[in-house]
């Protein structure tokens, strides 16, 4: 992960901001940075999106592939996530300083999105124990400044609003087994439910206090953070402790339902503004270098 170094008088600052609740950019504890969402922006992918957090781009693209499904769930398709850290981002991802960090993110990204809690996984099955769509999630850190967890979480939910699926029509061929056609239209198409994918809030435990949508200055203050992912409802389906410093167990708890509390206000305004965004159709501006 990127870091920067940050000297003592800094760290006090930062530290007696926080406690009096008041950030250094003007935040309190609970308040995003400023966001930006853009979908379809990469055309060679069944679904696109583009997030900025702050000074935090990330670009996912979705590719929707027929594969077979596992053997455990016959009845389900599934995901497979890759992480790619530019070097773009920071120069600490050159070579191979961005592997451990992309294998990370995947893992947890995988027990995050890829369950029967997140999305219907039985909707992608063409055939059992035959035929299932595979989602390809790519993620690109285009711009890394803190809470790299949240953007591409927002980033991938938008994504797989946007995602089209092609129809799938099997008819037998000559020999009894099955052919399977997809559609040329590409109106005739399936979309996923995503009300239920969520959202992770990353909590950085900062002095006695904790605060959501970290940036590097706050992360170089930070003892541990706590990764939760929360659905639109309010339900934690998954927790992750990061960092070397040690969390008490009132912490967690307050931090917990901290996370559940700005997750859950976090879906309605995401999902209103991808509706607004895709009612515009093509008629929408693209911004950004990928306009």
């Amino acid at each position: 992960m990127a870091t920067v170094q940050v000297s003592e008088a800094e760290k006090v600052y930062i530290l007696h901001g926080i406690r009096d609740d008041l950030r250094v950019d003007g935040r309190g504890c609970e308040d995003y940075r400023h966001m930006e969402i853009e979908t379809d922006v990469v055309s060679n992918t069944d679904g696109s999106a583009k997030v900025t957090l702050g000074h935090t781009a990330v670009l996912v693209g979705v590719k929707a592939d027929i594969g077979k499904p596992r053997p455990m769930v016959p009845n389900e398709g599934y995901f497979e996530f890759f992480v790619d850290c530019s070097a773009n981002a920071t120069p600490e991802f050159e070579g191979r300083g961005g592997e451990e960090l992309g294998t990370e993110l995947s893992n947890t990204l995988y027990k995050v999105f890829n369950n029967k809690h997140s999305v219907d996984l039985k909707s992608l099955c063409i055939s059992a124990g035959e035929h299932c769509w595979v989602l390809y999630v790519d993620v690109l850190l285009l711009q890394c400044d803190g809470n790299l967890y949240d953007a591409i979480s927002v980033a991938i939910k938008a994504a797989l609003f946007n995602t089209k699926i092609p129809r799938v029509h099997i008819s037998a061929d000559e020999e009894g087994g099955k052919e399977i056609e997809l559609s040329d239209d590409p109106y005739d198409c399936m979309r996923l439910n995503v009300e239920n994918v969520p959202c992770i809030v990353t909590l950085c435990k900062v002095g006695h206090r904790h605060v959501v949508d970290a940036t590097l200055q706050e992360k170089a203050c930070s003892v541990a953070s706590l990764i939760i992912s929360v659905t639109h409802k309010g339900t934690v389906t998954c927790t992750r402790k990061v960092g070397g410093g040690s969390l008490d167990p009132e912490s967690i708890f307050e931090m917990t339902e901290a996370g559940k509390r700005v997750g859950k206000n976090l879906h309605a305004p995401l999902m209103k503004l991808l509706q607004q965004e895709e009612s515009l159709g093509k008629t929408r501006q693209k911004v950004g270098f990928l306009g």
